[in-house]
């Protein structure tokens, strides 16, 4: 197996809890090597404290050991520190067809220094007179929204 069969095979590997984006695109899979024959992965959660990373790295090894590795190395590193900059335009399309509303612009929000509240696209009718309802949604790295159009609650996925 070479490094891009490699790539191909972890892309599917997807988030345990966005079943549509794969961890290839959502960017926690950072680097995917063969060294001496064995694959070398290594992976960066979205925040420290993510609890599906226990979880992402068993699918990992049950994708490797399906592809007949007995032997792999999954590493986790911290740094650089996750950011939805590594979310890839596949992964954003596939969180707009899921119903979460993609991370809308580079790095983090500053418009809560400013005083502005943040204006997000409802993913399911495209409006963009939408309401915060909460600043956690179904999961910590979402946000809880409201369009004031079509009135659907959705998550959307926070910058960081």
């Amino acid at each position: 197996m070479n490094e891009k069969e490699l790539w191909n095979l972890l892309d599917e590997v997807m988030d345990p809890e966005i079943p549509v984006l794969s961890l290839v695109d959502l960017g926690v899979v950072r680097e995917a090597k063969i060294v001496n024959g064995n694959p070398e992965i290594i992976i960066t959660p979205t925040y420290s404290g993510c609890p599906a990373m226990k979880v992402m790295e068993e699918d990992i090894e049950a994708v490797l050991q399906g592809a007949g590795f007995d032997e792999y190395r999954i590493k986790t590193v911290l740094s650089p520190a996750w950011t939805t900059d590594w979310i890839s335009e596949k992964g954003r399309k596939a969180l707009q067809e899921y119903g979460i509303a993609p991370p809308e612009q580079a790095t983090s929000d500053k418009n809560v220094l400013l005083s502005h509240p943040k204006e997000v696209t409802c993913p399911h009718c495209g409006s963009r007179q939408t309401k915060m309802l909460s600043q956690f949604g179904s999961t910590p790295c979402k946000a809880l929204y409201q369009c004031n159009d079509c009135k659907e609650p959705f998550d959307y996925f926070k910058c960081i």
